[in-house]
């Protein structure tokens, strides 16, 4: 493996951005532009119906998100003139077989200039619609790389898939492919055709039924926790994301083709600015609820290793990657776990302790204006103690509280209101993140550490293009950056 200067491998080049209106791409969409304004031409696939909903989306969901601010700061006037000389938008949908890509001469032009492809595309709802998730992760996946094979000047297709494509399995987890059709708990059959039709007879069974779209809708949702249970995995998300990294896999014939699997993604660590994030992502629901004062207890060992990776480390990995595999097919899959658990584990007490720590120097303000207090977690480290919980403490004293209100008008109706509600929160939370606050693995990094070796002796710019979470001192991370982070850009939004 042979690297150099990222910035110069950048320049003159043509990049393929897939979901580029997702967190991670516009991270790497501003990255190019910032630190190699010689790059050639970003080609951004971004799901539109024609230009005009493509332009559109490029200014609301990308261009005017205060990531860029650093980028609008040292370009000034000439920044709308630069952004419209290196962005071509391309509006298409990578669940059809043609990318639905309706522009012959763009079609043309992309595949005659395309180096390199990202497919950073993905739904991350753990709970999607099956015929959703299943396009999208799955045979996304499938239908870029086949259109990568008409790139004749392609160099290098990177993968960005999740770590968590390992279930619930524990201990020490490599950077293994997983072959076409297995499966987590050793059921056989799993045969991602047979997926497809399971998926289409059920829609058409709905439809006939006269269905209404709420419950196609639904009834989607519950096809796909089926599914993947089935086949040993927790949730339709990272199940049809591994079946997508089997695609890859098994269709990339000689192209150089690279898979990353990035941890829990939290805010950028550095650059182009600490803390820039966007939305309320995994762990980020738990601090919400902490910080809103909605959270007084959880499910989850105080040992548990939440493996996390700040996005701007995520985006680095990729450019490394792309620089250190072009026109180097292999033969071999070549796989990298991007996270902390092995080199700079931080754990759920950690959390706690962080949490705590920032909200009470810097309590969140409520909607009466008045600063809310927060105080210790009850944490459970199994589900049996948990649910026990929820019934003493919150089930038997809301029953008791809507008794009380029947015999005392109402009387205690705002508290409660507020039982109801945290109770509600707690165990949603809860629904949706139990796979990873009782996760007991960590992920081996051996092939990204020899990454990040060669790119020192081989001379990348390392001070720009960082990706050793070794680095991290995380107390100072989540009180000084990630929290505070979160609270500017997340948390007012928050439906929690």
């Amino acid at each position: 493996m042979e690297l150099g200067s990222i910035t110069h491998f950048l320049q003159d080049k043509s990049v393929l951005v897939i979901g580029a209106t997702g967190f991670l791409a516009k991270i790497f969409v501003e990255k190019i532009l910032r630190v190699e304004p010689n790059v050639k031409k970003l080609y951004l696939l971004l799901r539109a119906k024609d230009a005009e909903s493509a332009t559109q989306r490029l200014h609301d969901e990308i261009i005017q998100k205060d990531l860029f601010r650093l980028l609008k700061e040292n370009l000034g006037a000439k920044f709308n003139t630069f952004v419209s000389e290196k962005l071509t938008l391309v509006p298409g949908d990578i669940s059809q077989e043609d990318l639905n890509l309706k522009d012959s001469i763009l079609l043309e032009e992309i595949c005659n200039q395309t180096n390199v492809i990202v497919n950073l595309a993905a739904t991350t709802n753990f709970r999607e619609r099956y015929d959703v998730a299943l396009g999208i992760n799955t045979l996304g996946a499938k239908h870029v790389l086949g259109f990568a094979k008409n790139c004749i000047n392609l160099k290098v297709f990177v993968h960005v898939s999740t770590a968590y494509v390992c279930g619930e399995r524990e201990g020490l987890i490599v950077e293994d492919p997983y072959q076409l059709g297995m499966s987590l708990n050793g059921m056989p059959g799993l045969d991602i055709d047979v997926e497809k039709r399971v998926v289409e007879e059920k829609l058409n069974h709905l439809r006939e039924e006269g269905a209404t779209e709420h419950e196609i809708k639904m009834a989607m949702k519950d096809l796909g926790m089926k599914r993947a249970t089935l086949y040993g995995w927790p949730n339709t998300y990272v199940f049809t994301k591994a079946m997508g990294e089997m695609l890859v896999g098994t269709l990339k014939e000689n192209m150089s083709v690279v898979i990353l699997r990035p941890t829990i993604i939290t805010s950028t660590y550095k650059e182009p600015f600490p803390g820039w994030i966007e939305g309320v992502r995994t762990i980020d629901g738990l601090i919400v609820a902490y910080g809103k004062g909605k959270l007084t207890c959880m499910l989850s060992g105080t040992k548990v290793v939440l493996d996390l990776i700040p996005a701007d480390m995520v985006v680095n990995a990729i450019l490394v990657a792309m620089e250190a595999h072009a026109n180097q097919p292999y033969e071999t899959d070549i796989i990298y776990h991007l996270g902390s658990s092995v080199s700079n584990p931080v754990r759920f007490s950690n959390l706690q302790d962080y949490s705590f720590k920032y909200f009470t120097a810097k309590p969140y303000i409520n909607k009466d204006g008045k600063p809310v207090k927060v105080g210790n977690v009850t944490v459970l480290d199994n589900m049996t103690s948990f649910q026990r919980y929820m019934f003493i403490h919150y089930f038997l004293l809301s029953k008791g509280l809507e008794l009380a209100n029947a015999a005392l008008c109402q009387y205690f109706q705002g508290m409660y209101v507020d039982i109801n509600m945290k109770m509600h929160i707690v165990m949603r939370l809860v629904d949706l993140f139990k796979p990873y606050l009782l996760f007991n693995g960590v992920f081996d990094n051996i092939n990204t550490e020899k990454l990040q070796m060669a790119a020192k002796q081989g001379g990348v710019e390392m001070d720009l293009f960082y990706f050793d979470p070794k680095m991290i001192d995380w107390e100072d991370y989540f009180v000084n950056i990630h929290i505070p982070g979160v609270v500017k850009y997340a948390i007012d939004n928050s439906k929690i």
